[in-house]
């Protein structure tokens, strides 16, 4: 199986809602996150995917997060992230972002994203 990764990075503030410790306070975060594709056959170029197409697709989605209050953040009129974003819950709002605007690529798939809050904390979110 071959595998792919890219990384990207935004900036953000937040607060968990539900948290009892000092992450229930507002503050922000250099979230760094890597998007992880595999596959099992390689395309004509002898690529499993283009890392530009993924690259691209992993740096709009984190444009849209860079420098906003994570728990604001709305779609179609509602809080993504239910007043928690969590690392967890940003992994997961990723992942999804970047399924829908992938290209099918024969057997590539995406399969796993990872953001980390810290250089040594991380959350995965993977199928």
């Amino acid at each position: 199986m071959y595998e792919i990764c890219v990384e990207s990075e935004f900036a953000a503030a937040h607060f968990l809602a539900d948290f009892h410790g000092k992450c229930e306070n507002l503050h922000g975060h250099n979230y760094k996150v890597k998007a992880y594709v595999r596959g099992d056959d390689l395309d004509e170029g002898g690529m499993l995917m283009d890392f530009g197409i993924l690259k691209a697709a992993l740096n709009e989605v984190c444009k849209g997060l860079d420098h906003t209050h994570l728990n604001e953040v709305k779609e179609n009129g509602i809080t993504v992230f239910n007043n928690n974003p969590s690392a967890e819950r940003i992994a997961f709002y990723i992942f999804s972002r970047l399924k829908k605007t992938l290209p099918r690529t024969g057997e590539a798939q995406l399969y796993a994203v990872d953001v980390f809050e810290t250089p040594k904390n991380r959350a995965r979110y993977s199928m």
